[in-house]
């Protein structure tokens, strides 16, 4: 069949059009599949680059541990005790002794180290320590520790002979600019048995106020750091150190029962300042007190005594025939505090949910000038009180 003139040019025109759809087709999907090869590379760089830098954290977390316990570490002793208990048997009295042990800290050159009062209880007939290169020292005293009642679990020991040794004190930090999440290293002979144990973790919480010890004869501490690096029996005054290397408390208690598990106790550094600034430039333990008793307010004990305030140090009226809620002769006593006060900041300190009274009192020394902001019967006013001495039993 003849075709038609003109057919030709339109038919190569035709066949341009589909070469050039081709084309375009075949780019699109090359420039897509770049796209989806892009992205799928891309995604994978990104969860190496991830990886990658989720395992520098721990590694550099992990050195800088290293190095920080490297340091302090040789300020850590562990402390060995043996206690005299004296019983009234059917053959009359009789002696038995126990050993236990816990851990302390080197404050200063000249050998003092601080600890618990638990590790070295009343009736404790020896001492001993065991310095971070395991060199043991026998010629060690109690300079003092507080009172059973004191809610500050503290005691002091002096290092009377070194042998020679080179001792070192850690360096104290400010327990009052720690958070809530701040990473922290706890150190101590954990069990009573491994020396310079090292576990790490976070402050969970503070304020907190824990009864310890079993339930006759336990003690109320208060005011504490919680954290859940790992504190075992022996950990006992051992320190609680930050990232820089700074002492910001003093193990003293771990939760146990009740399905609590990790859940450790320090003492914050900043309430232990009076004392540790007392036995270095005296030479003794002084633990200032005002001399009353009270209760921390919250919302619901507010609401309980009837109350418009709902923070502060509560000095409950006593019922009758109980003694006093302010303590005859004390410095209390003498500034004119009376039951029913409320005391609500120490100088410029607030006592909340993080600052008790005892704590507050406890960063200061005996024979300090205090001002109290109180309030009476609905109006505040401010007291100035000296601190006197807390009574040892």
């Amino acid at each position: 069949m003849k075709q038609s003139k003109g057919s030709e040019p339109r038919q190569f025109m035709l066949n341009f059009d589909r070469a050039k759809l081709a084309l375009v087709g075949l780019v699109f999907l090359l420039s897509t599949s770049a796209g989806f090869l892009g992205g799928w590379l891309a995604s994978g760089s990104r969860q190496h680059q991830e990886t990658q830098t989720a395992q520098e954290v721990v590694v550099n977390e992990g050195q800088a541990i290293s190095e920080i316990v490297d340091e302090v570490g040789e300020s850590i002793v562990s402390v060995h005790v043996v206690t005299e208990q004296t019983s009234l048997g059917f053959f009359g009295p009789s002696t038995r002794q126990q050993a236990g042990a816990g851990s302390g800290f080197i404050i200063s050159e000249d050998g003092t180290v601080l600890t618990n009062r638990h590790v070295v209880p009343e009736g404790t007939a020896e001492v001993s320590l065991t310095l971070s290169d395991g060199t043991e020292l026998d010629d060690v005293e109690v300079i003092g520790r507080t009172g059973a009642n004191d809610p500050l679990d503290i005691a002091f020991l002096k290092i009377n002979d070194a042998r020679g040794n080179q001792l070192k004190p850690v360096e104290l930090g400010n327990s009052g600019e720690v958070q809530v999440g701040d990473r922290v290293i706890a150190i101590g002979n954990a069990l009573g048995q491994f020396q310079n144990t090292v576990t790490s973790g976070i402050i969970s919480g503070f304020g907190r106020n824990v009864r310890a010890g079993g339930s006759r004869g336990a003690d109320t501490l208060q005011n504490l750091f919680q954290t859940d690096a790992a504190i075992n029996q022996g950990n006992s005054g051992g320190p609680l150190v930050n990232f820089k290397g700074e002492v910001i408390g003093v193990n003293t208690a771990v939760a146990r029962g009740d399905g609590t598990e990790g859940i450790g106790f320090s003492i914050p550094i900043d309430d232990v300042k009076g004392l540790i600034s007392s036995v270095l430039n005296e030479g003794e333990l002084q633990r200032p007190y005002i001399g009353v008793r009270y209760v921390q307010l919250n919302e619901g004990l507010a609401e309980q005594f009837d109350l418009d305030v709902t923070s502060g140090a509560y000095i409950v009226p006593a019922e009758e025939g109980e003694p006093s809620s302010v303590m005859a002769d004390s410095p209390a006593d003498e500034a004119g505090l009376q039951e029913g006060d409320i005391i609500t900041h120490v100088g410029s300190e607030e006592i909340d949910g993080s600052n008790s009274l005892a704590s507050l009192i406890g960063r200061l020394q005996v024979g300090e000038q205090v001002t109290l902001t109180i309030i009476r019967d609905g109006q505040e006013q401010s007291i100035s009180v000296r601190l006197g001495e807390f009574p040892q039993n």
